[in-house]
């Protein structure tokens, strides 16, 4: 039985959240004296006085179940994804509030897909917020919320169960407020250290924070309509192409190394099978390139490997049109869009420990056909990979390729064509934003009927929280 007053009083306490994160684009908005400071500041007074009333009129002491708490994370996203697209309508520069929710619900869910045609239309406190919105994605606005609002402290394991990507969320220390709290400081410390850097290499301010957001929470939204390629400078590439790497690798690891354990990353198996896919992928798509193009070596490696990594990690930035590379590169993106980032990071896609776990399984099953009676364990390093644990990967595997069939169909029901549907579904299940066709790295969502917005909107979403923790 869901405690639903537990429910609506934890959302009027994100709400209030919510209205308060507000505040810093406002800021922004009044810095630049531009006409949608009004929008903020309605936005802001509505979602801080509807909070604040729901959360007096149903405080509890209750402890939270674990139903509550997937409905609380999917409700929570819901909700930030309906207040946060408020500024967009009421500043009139995204009219339609179908478009604001897809583009709000992308932000939050880190995907980077836009309906946007003319980005650098937007005045600059939209534009520092649709970016804002992937950094409170990034790592989970429930996780967010458990290292800054104590509130939140009573069943938060089942909060934090719910909300950390990844089969099984490594825990650094017992009490979840503390581990949230590490995790969010090494964020906002690599949030830092990347925004400086990319200060130093010939961005502004502006333009360097807003795209860290876009990496670090692997999201992908760009102040400019051309993202990353705009800039056509190798050290601000390279530094991204760091960062998305970085942000495409479990968090815990990042700590441990901070602490003192640099090495801990050559003992991870996912974090070298991740540095082996990227290897491999960039090699063979810049040898395409290459040999197809005849573009110079150093700027073919720079181009694939950010491609690469930026698909692989679930990111979406851009530096080249990869639509007018061969049907074999674009082969390997696309299959990188369903493999996705590390556990424990802000990729998304299917994660690369389940991947791996898949193949292992796959290859055990062939064997297994040739002696029966063996006894075959799927092994993580000397780790034994627990019976229940590969039953719910080949469940959400299922799920995850039974949602993609099915999302092809209804795309291309709706009018788009084939590669068109494929890309589109592929890129907001895995939570990536450019796709494919006409919703390639340099076109958009904008021509996407409105159905076809609200469904993508909702593969968004099941992405992000990985399927189960909206289906259940």
């Amino acid at each position: 039985m869901i405690d639903y007053r537990a429910v609506v009083n934890i959302l009027s306490a994100l709400l209030v959240f919510l209205g308060l994160a507000l505040g810093l684009p406002a800021a922004i908005a009044f810095g630049y004296g531009e006409p949608d400071l009004a929008a903020f500041l309605f936005t802001i007074g509505f979602a801080v006085v509807v909070g604040a009333v729901g959360y007096l009129l149903t405080r509890t002491q209750t402890e939270l179940r674990v139903r509550d708490g997937f409905l609380i994370v999917t409700l929570g996203w819901l909700l930030f994804s309906a207040v946060g697209a408020m500024p967009f309508v009421l500043s009139g520069y995204i009219p339609s509030y179908t478009d604001a929710f897809f583009e709000t619900m992308s932000g939050f869910t880190t995907t980077g897909a836009s309906i946007l045609t003319d980005i650098e239309a937007l005045p600059h406190g939209l534009l520092f917020w649709r970016s804002f919105t992937h950094w409170l994605g990034g790592m989970g606005i429930i996780l967010l919320s458990l290292a800054i609002l104590p509130l939140l402290g009573v069943g938060g394991m089942q909060l934090f169960k719910a909300e950390v990507p990844g089969p099984t969320p490594d825990k650094l220390t017992p009490r979840i407020k503390h581990t949230a709290e590490l995790l969010w400081g090494v964020y906002l410390l690599l949030t830092i250290v990347e925004a400086v850097l990319l200060k130093t290499a010939g961005m502004n301010w502006f333009d360097a924070f807003c795209h860290t957001f876009g990496t670090m929470a692997t999201g992908g939204f760009s102040t400019k309509n051309a993202s990353v390629g705009y800039y056509q400078k190798p050290w601000i590439d390279y530094i991204i192409i760091v960062f998305m790497i970085l942000a495409g690798t479990n968090f815990a690891l990042h700590y441990r190394a901070l602490r003192g354990k640099p090495l801990i990353y050559f003992k991870d198996r996912e974090a070298m099978f991740f540095v082996g896919v990227i290897v491999l992928a960039t090699f063979l798509v810049g040898v395409d390139v290459w040999h197809r193009n005849g573009h110079q070596l150093a700027l073919t490696v720079r181009h694939s490997s950010f491609q690469v990594v930026s698909i692989l990690t679930t990111t979406g930035y851009g530096t080249a049109d990869y639509e007018q590379w061969s049907t074999s590169s674009q082969l390997i993106l696309f299959l990188l869009m369903f493999i996705g980032g590390c556990a424990g990071s802000t990729g998304g896609g299917m994660k690369m420990i389940r991947t791996i776990i898949l193949f292992k399984f796959g290859f055990n099953e062939l064997k297994r056909m040739i002696h029966p009676q063996a006894v075959l364990p799927v092994r993580i390093g000397n780790q034994v990979i627990p019976k229940e644990i590969i039953t719910n990967i080949n469940g959400f595997f299922l799920f995850y390729m039974a949602l993609f069939v099915i999302g092809v169909l209804l795309m291309s029901a709706l009018g788009l064509n084939l590669e068109t549907a494929l890309g589109s579904v592929a890129a907001t299940i895995s939570n990536i934003g450019p796709g494919l066709g006409n919703v390639g790295p340099t076109d958009n969502y904008a021509a996407i009927p409105a159905i076809g917005k609200w469904f993508l909107s909702f593969l968004m979403l099941t992405g992000r929280l990985e399927l189960f923790t909206v289906l259940i």
